[in-house]
């Protein structure tokens, strides 16, 4: 394997859009147009600008931006699907969308039936599809169903089976567009344990989402795209708070808190943050991170996690309550809620840094860059090979 190859390379790429104007009020005037030799207005939409970037082989790269921001058309000219109106997009080994699931499934067909239909336009025979038949149902969760029409599957049955279709289909890039959305949680975590075992295979995954959670867990790298422009590349933590901050800056009832590395409406808060040591030696298993949030309105899905960086400015570890499965659903005005979060002791020698976040229904409440700070001195020299699972915890 070649150190750091290139497997997707986008140079200088636009695409634009030509929009007809001319509007037709009747039947009439549908059919008399024809013969009309009356100009047409146009409109050309600049649907992306100049995009450059590169993905290297076994990485699993990000797309996230606003809706219309042009990163579903940015996937399908990666895809081939679109042509770039300028630039070019060079790609290295075979390359596999996984943006519209269950094209070419029979709804009027059995579950069984369209495996094998569906296999046979992926290029497999009937007796590697009978070799392989009962992983895909098993992986699709789907053995009672099978012989039932596709018409009667809801639509999680139905992207359940095409995308374990889809991975049977073996390919050294795959572009996904948020077709898990619709997925239950289990589910869409056996197809990111799937992603993982790609990334283990140094197999290449591109991910347009809008889940800045899914983004920061999974992502090395990431692209923002903003008004058709590439604003942004970089870590996916860094992206993701551009596109998490992006929203702020934008929504006029947001009340900015007031320092440079702290941000959010306000309409929850991180009101105290402490450790229970700013001296971690060999001695000590873990640290603890004592947050308390006050909310200010009534607020629903509140997701709240912490990252932490070394002095260099590298991501250590981080997660948050919904990744962990301790949801909160639900918080009243003027609740006031105390977490505790107890971290292994995984860290190299040297300063590390704690930063916050908050969001309610995917809005940030109270991001704080740097809240808090300690330092580790150890006589070994590399962390604990094995570590206990992060611990989180409502405090009294």
């Amino acid at each position: 394997m070649v150190v750091d190859e290139v497997v997707i390379k986008v140079q200088s790429v636009s695409k634009d859009f030509v929009l007809p104007h001319e509007k037709i009020t009747s039947i009439k005037s549908a059919f008399t147009s024809i013969y009309r030799r009356k100009k047409k207005s146009r409109e050309t939409h600049h649907a992306l600008h100049d995009i450059n970037f590169e993905v290297k082989k076994g990485e699993f790269f990000g797309i996230v931006g606003r809706n219309g921001s042009g990163k579903s058309t940015l996937l399908k000219i990666l895809a081939n699907i679109y042509q770039p109106t300028q630039g070019k997009v060079q790609t290295r080994g075979k390359l596999v969308p996984f943006i519209e699931l269950g094209v070419g499934f029979n709804p009027e067909l059995t579950g069984r039936e369209n495996v094998y239909l569906n296999g046979a336009m992926l290029g497999f025979s009937r007796n590697e599809i009978d070799v392989m038949y009962d992983d895909i149902v098993s992986f699709a969760e789907l053995e009672r169903f099978m012989d039932q029409k596709l018409k009667n599957y809801s639509s999680g049955m139905q992207v359940r089976l095409a995308f374990s279709m889809a991975t049977r289909s073996e390919a050294d890039i795959l572009l996904v567009d948020e077709v898990l959305a619709v997925g239950d949680a289990d589910f869409q975590r056996k197809c990111f344990n799937y992603f993982r075992e790609l990334k283990r295979r140094n197999r290449t995954v591109v991910f347009v989402s809008h889940d800045m959670n899914a983004i920061r867990e999974y992502c090395d790298r990431a692209v923002l795209i903003e008004r058709s422009k590439l604003v942004k590349i970089g870590s996916s933590d860094v992206v993701a708070t551009a596109y998490s901050r992006m929203f702020i800056e934008h929504s006029t009832a947001s009340k900015t808190i007031q320092e440079s590395k702290r941000w959010g409406t306000e309409d929850a808060v991180f009101t105290d943050v402490s450790l229970s040591t700013k001296k971690m030696t060999d001695k000590d298993k873990n640290i603890a991170v004592h947050t308390t949030i006050t909310a200010h309105k009534e607020l629903n899905n509140v997701a709240v996690g912490f990252f932490m960086k070394n002095a260099t400015g590298t991501p250590i570890i981080g997660t948050n309550n919904q990744i962990l499965k301790k949801n909160i659903k639900h918080l009243e005005k003027g609740q006031v809620l105390k977490l505790n979060w107890v971290i292994p002791n995984i860290f190299s020698e040297g300063t590390h840094f704690v930063t916050l976040a908050l969001e309610a229904d995917s809005v940030t409440c109270d991001w704080w860059e740097d809240a808090a700070s300690f330092n580790v001195f150890l006589e070994r020299n590399t962390p604990y090979a094995t570590s206990p699972p992060i611990i989180l915890e409502e405090a009294s």
